[in-house]
């Protein structure tokens, strides 16, 4: 394989290319950490993002982050949320402003000394013997933006030239992280688009899908004039059938926009009435609020709160903030098709929320409530304070060296070469609003969860070896529809991000493929060097960890809202009960402590911790804030000094308590 690199290196001496040893495509929150460690691992890595903002739907927007199950992220994808955390004052926050999420992408560019491309976007890639070997790019835009400026700053980045500008790109190793999978395609590497059949791979929730969650109740009128379909249909309603259940389709679920409000007035824009704005577009929703009328905005609107007055609203119930049925050219359109589908998004959302506050025909309460919002001043100012950031939940996917189903979300099938976890539930927004016996619906929606964190397979972010031997896809991964519902999370694709640098350098210094690259020498680098810095990795023990806990008592065995597979809880407090977790410390030192408590009625007030040398800490775990989380949280415990090896120990005990006493898992970070 060394002859590859050898040549490669000849060829890419031609005048006018840039090489490197990685190139990213997608500036998304996968190819920042992507491109953050490559740099650590002493590579030249270039990052293209076609846009002037960094960080995808992380920074754009969906700050109420979805997640699962905190034990399923690890390295440095937690390490963003530590990140984030800091800002705020605790350990960690999964709950932030927009800006707050760019600015942590910013550091990650400074400290890696990353080369940032802003403005250009590919147009063509050139493979050689089942290698690319450069890609085309082409200037679309003079991209000398508040953002672009920002992060150029902090980076030494490069702006972009004027539209029709040409530049080409060179490098051993390719990874596309962006949400279309555009370097993938123009790579030739095989991928779907749409819904698989339930049949292909033996699954139940794949295809067409007529379910009862955000859902119109039975009687909505889908017609113009009603009980008259010779009126025509409303807009956004399609004339053709919802199709046969299970039957697999090219239909895209829903796009929206995480939109970021404020109710803070001396941060407030009003909202006004956009250009092209059609009030016949939200007919459906008097409709609906005619027949089930909320006693608020989140009757049709999930609204999230983040911190200083801000909002992060995502779709909810039937009608709402996704466009249905409104995006199924995007995947595989031009960048023409894919600015108009854009355009057609930011018009029915600012639409939508003039409408709610602003048509004398919604219920006046309603109103009422929709005018305390507005635009924040400090969030997207280059950008008319709006996200640069479409929600492209779904576009390309791989058809890659292995495909992930339903089965592996469920446990039924289960991987051996794992690079990250996943453990979202499975899920689809929907995909067209059809006409069912005579009333409007919606279809595709599914929302199906309740397993624990799952693997996810190397093979998945690999192409198949005859498709390309040096190219890895992170974020268009290789899975089904319904599985690809529940990786498709934020933290995960930044897990993968990571997981595929490591692989383009072991492929790198060994002069290898990206299929001949070994699963357990990624998670070996993982496991010792997660921050890829070479400090020393905290040290996390759960209760599911039996060669590391030991348990006397009567506890219980829950599963549901655990930290990890399951959690123990104490309810009688009638007789002594221990858990006793035993790190494996590989370093003499300072630590502080941490134990988990998730959000649980009848909590004590305070939980007996006790460490090596009984030392005993009594920590409050009854009563706590829970703004910045959406699950349960890390609660500082003390700093404990350990030594190297297995002799130490952190027992949780029910000794005092006053209600339940959780044991879920403890986390000791090295003091720096």
């Amino acid at each position: 394989m060394i002859w590859r690199i050898l040549i490669f290196c000849l060829i890419a001496s031609r005048a006018g290319a840039q090489t490197y040893d990685i190139c990213i495509y997608g500036g998304t929150s996968a190819g920042v950490i992507a491109a953050y460690t490559a740099s650590k691992m002493h590579k030249s890595v270039i990052l293209i993002e076609p846009g002037s903002h960094l960080g995808g739907l992380s920074s754009g927007g969906l700050g109420y982050t979805d997640i699962g199950n905190k034990y399923a992220i690890g390295g440095l994808s937690l390490d963003f949320y530590r990140r984030v955390g800091s800002h705020y004052g605790v350990l960690e926050q999964w709950v932030f402003e927009p800006h707050v999420a760019e600015d942590v992408f910013g550091q990650y560019v400074k400290e890696g000394k990353l080369t940032v491309l802003y403005g250009w976007r590919i147009r063509t890639a050139t493979k050689e013997g089942g290698m690319i070997q450069s890609i085309r790019l082409e200037g679309h835009a003079k991209n000398d933006t508040a953002g672009a400026q920002k992060n150029a700053a902090a980076s030494g980045a490069i702006g972009a030239t004027a539209s029709g500008a040409a530049k080409e790109i060179r490098a051993k190793m390719f990874i596309d992280c962006s949400y279309e999978g555009d370097l993938m395609a123009k790579a030739g590497v095989s991928y779907t688009v749409g819904r698989e059949a339930n049949s292909l791979y033996g699954e139940t929730y794949d295809g067409v899908q007529l379910r009862d969650k955000h859902q119109f109740p039975d009687g909505i009128d889908p017609y113009k004039t009603p009980k008259d379909p010779s009126s025509g249909l409303l807009w956004g309603i399609s004339p053709q059938p919802p199709g046969e259940r299970g039957a697999g389709d090219k239909k895209v679920q829903s796009y929206n926009y995480r939109i970021c409000l404020t109710n803070d007035p001396a941060n407030r824009i009003p909202i006004t009435q956009p250009e092209r704005y059609d009030p016949a577009k939200y007919e459906l929703l008097l409709r609906y609020l005619a027949a089930k009328l909320p006693k608020d905005l989140w009757g049709f609107l999930k609204f999230d709160l983040l911190p200083n007055h801000k909002t992060d609203i995502n779709n909810n119930g039937p009608f709402s903030t996704d466009m249905i049925g409104m995006n199924y050219d995007y995947p595989e359109g031009d960048y023409a098709t894919r600015k108009a589908i854009i355009q057609a998004h930011i018009d029915y959302t600012k639409g939508f929320l003039y409408f709610i506050g602003h048509d004398l025909r919604m219920p006046e309460h309603l109103r009422q409530l929709m005018l305390q919002w507005g635009y924040p001043k400090d969030e997207y100012a280059d950008n008319g304070n709006w996200t640069p950031q479409l929600y492209v939940r779904e576009a390309r996917r791989m058809i890659g060296s292995y495909v992930m189903t339903q089965a592996n979300c469920e446990g039924r099938e289960k991987v051996e070469d794992g690079i990250g976890l996943a453990a979202y539930t499975m899920d689809s927004h929907n995909c067209q609003r059809v006409v069912v016996d005579g009333m409007a619906k919606n279809e595709g929606d599914v929302q199906i969860g309740g397993f624990p964190p799952y693997p996810i397979s190397y093979r998945c972010i690999i192409p198949k070896k005859e498709d390309c031997r040096n190219l890895l896809v992170p974020v268009c991964l290789s899975a089904s529809h319904i599985a690809y519902g529940s990786i498709r999370m934020e933290p995960v694709f930044m897990e993968l991000g990571q997981s595929a640098s490591i692989a383009a350098g072991l492929a790198i210094d060994r002069g290898l493929s990206i299929q001949e690259v070994d699963a357990a020498a990624i998670r070996q680098i993982l496991k010792t060097n997660p921050l890829a810095d070479g400090s020393t990795p905290e040290i996390l023990v759960d209760n599911d960890d039996t060669a590391h806990v030991i348990v006397k008592g009567r506890w219980i065995i829950q599963r549901q809202d655990a930290y990890g597979f399951s959690r123990l809880v104490d309810t009688t407090v009638s007789s002594p009960a221990t858990v006793r977790f035993l790190p494996d410390v590989v370093k003499t030192g300072d630590y502080s402590l941490y134990i988990y408590v998730p959000r649980i009625k009848n909590e004590t007030s305070f939980t007996t911790v006790t460490i090596s040398g009984n030392k005993e800490l009594r920590v409050k775990t009854g009563g706590l804030s829970i703004e910045g989380q959406t699950t349960g949280q890390w609660v500082k415990a003390g700093k404990v000094s350990l030594k190297k090896g297995m002799d130490n120990y952190i027992e949780i005990s029910n000794k005092g308590a006053n209600g339940v006493v959780v044991a879920d898992a403890v986390l000791l970070v090295p003091v720096k």
